[in-house]
């Protein structure tokens, strides 16, 4: 029986009467990493399991943080605070937010969790759970690059609107990614900073060519850091289970998968050139 007919044949076995059952005993799990690092496809893996639910890119935090923010400028609260009620709200958002999912374990996929992890264990009650995919920057970026030629035939991103003459070159679109407020340095920089926080206990890094060359043991890895039952998952078929228009995001197939999980070879010399290497610096986490 494949995950997909046994999520379906636990549904069957609850009844009619389960359809709209709101499940209070849920455990939430965040996945929050660098962009092009693997995140759809850990989500999909994970929802093999009939006991787990991994969304799409989740936004939920925006929800909770717009909250957060603006509960305070509400005059009648300035008079009459009360952090205990704003708390239950956070906490019934995220849970309404997730009443129609059966399963018992919930992944939420969002790159701001790791700037919001303060927040986040607020609401939970227990220190977080977050699984981080990282990749070695000069292939992120060598990602980026083959989206961007794909897209550029046809199509002007924003970033190359913003930044039309550093997008003349490929080290001045590498440049661009590495921006403190564009994808790929502002998923870096919350990384690192969440580490220099002092939340490192609470995150496990997913490397990409770990997790593609490797998925057992990295999942069986996962397993552990999170507490749960081993399950024995198939990595020769990923069904897809989670889906995103990503012309929203300005680029085609962001969030489209591969069914096999197997090895891929480095991208960046060929896409990047030579010029590339001086980005593996910043790839902190690798092993010397």
């Amino acid at each position: 029986m494949t995950s997909t007919e046994l999520k379906e044949d636990m549904q069957e076995k609850g009844g009619a009467n389960k359809e709209n059952k709101v499940r209070k005993d849920k455990t939430f799990h965040f996945i929050s990493g660098l962009p092009r690092a693997g995140s759809t496809l850990l989500a999909n893996i994970l929802s093999q399991n009939p006991r787990f639910s991994a969304s799409h890119t989740s936004g939920i935090l925006d929800v909770l943080f717009a909250t957060r923010n603006n509960w305070d400028k509400l005059i009648e609260f300035k008079a009459h605070p009360d952090e205990t009620a704003k708390l239950r709200v956070l906490r019934s958002i995220l849970g309404g937010y997730y009443s129609n999912i059966e399963e018992e374990v919930v992944f939420d996929k969002s790159r701001g969790w790791l700037s919001q992890l303060g927040m986040a264990e607020s609401i939970l009650g227990r220190k977080a759970k977050v699984l981080v995919p990282v990749r070695d920057i000069r292939d992120v970026l060598a990602s980026f690059e083959k989206l961007w030629r794909q897209t550029s035939e046809t199509k002007q991103v924003v970033q190359e609107q913003e930044h039309y003459f550093q997008f003349q070159t490929v080290q001045g679109r590498c440049e661009v990614w590495l921006r403190p407020e564009q994808p790929v340095g502002l998923a870096y920089n919350r990384l690192k900073d969440a580490i220099n926080r002092g939340y490192s206990d609470r995150m496990y890094l997913i490397d990409f060519n770990d997790l593609t060359n490797s998925p057992k043991r990295v999942m069986d890895s996962i397993y552990k850091f999170l507490g749960e039952e081993p399950f024995e998952h198939n990595f020769d078929h990923v069904e897809q289970v989670t889906w995103e228009d990503d012309s929203m995001h300005g680029f085609e197939n962001l969030h489209t998968i591969r069914p096999k999980v197997e090895p891929m070879p480095e991208q960046w010399p060929k896409v990047l050139g030579k010029g590339a290497e001086q980005y593996g610096k910043l790839n902190f986490w690798k092993k010397s």
